[in-house]
């Protein structure tokens, strides 16, 4: 896996951050980028860097198509051809969808969707001319069957789903595989506005008796990426039997 590169949005903490350091543990060379957290994400390359890895970092919103196309172009200049996309950069919205601005409907679509769209562009180029490669989206299981107060969220998931299922047939015959990990409760910081009480009645609900753990996705993602071939246009879920 040494000659290996993956790019990983939003990877300055949580879920992007784990599966950011899974890879580097498998000997990948990474990318990682965010919008906002510069000193995290710095953090997390040196982290990266200590494994041994070579590692590019970029801050930048991915929803603007510019800043992925810089993303994608510098990284590529510092790590080599991309193996693998990891579609991770989200953001949620909490509240019922009459109080929503447009504005804030446009930043999660923007922010969740839109981005999936602007790097897939960039990297899908590449691994067609050399007949390989993976992308990897992260979604949620309110794409699947959508949750109340959550509908720009669920909106932006259920499409990055559709997204992945028909980007798939486009890329098969590419020998390109794309997939989707729809997550359930992950134990992240996207779920400490919960209270203690409201957090024990989640894992209530949960059959597996626990939260997923965000190394439980990375270690999905960097399966995904390179032990089944033939695995193409799936949305897994990981949950905990809890949808």
């Amino acid at each position: 896996m040494s000659h290996k590169t993956v790019l990983v949005t939003g990877a300055s903490r949580g879920i992007g951050k784990a599966i950011a350091l899974c890879f580097a543990d498998a000997g990948w060379s990474v990318g990682i980028s965010c919008r906002k957290s510069k000193n995290e994400l710095s953090e997390v390359k040196k982290e990266i860097e200590s494994k041994g890895c070579l590692c590019f970092d970029f801050a930048g919103d991915m929803g603007d198509y510019n800043d992925a196309e810089r993303f994608i172009r510098e990284a590529q200049k510092v790590l080599g051809p991309i193996d693998c996309l990891v579609n991770n950069a989200g953001i949620s919205h909490i509240g019922l969808l009459s109080d929503m601005s447009p504005e804030e409907w446009n930043r999660i679509l923007q922010t969740n969707l839109t981005s999936v769209f602007n790097c897939c562009k960039q990297i899908i180029p590449g691994m067609v001319a050399r007949q390989s490669g993976s992308i990897i989206n992260i979604s949620s299981v309110w794409g699947i069957c959508g949750a109340s107060c959550e509908a720009a969220y669920s909106a932006s998931k259920g499409g990055m789903n559709a997204l992945t299922r028909a980007l798939a047939k486009e890329l098969a015959p590419s020998h390109i595989t794309v997939n989707a990990i729809a997550c359930g409760a992950i134990d992240t910081q996207m779920n400490h506005f919960l209270s203690e009480e409201e957090r024990l009645q989640l894992i209530d609900e949960i059959p597996a008796c626990r939260l997923g753990q965000p190394e439980e996705v990375g270690r999905l993602a960097l399966q995904l990426a390179g032990e089944h071939p033939y695995l193409t246009g799936q949305i897994i879920t990981l949950d905990g039997s809890w949808i």
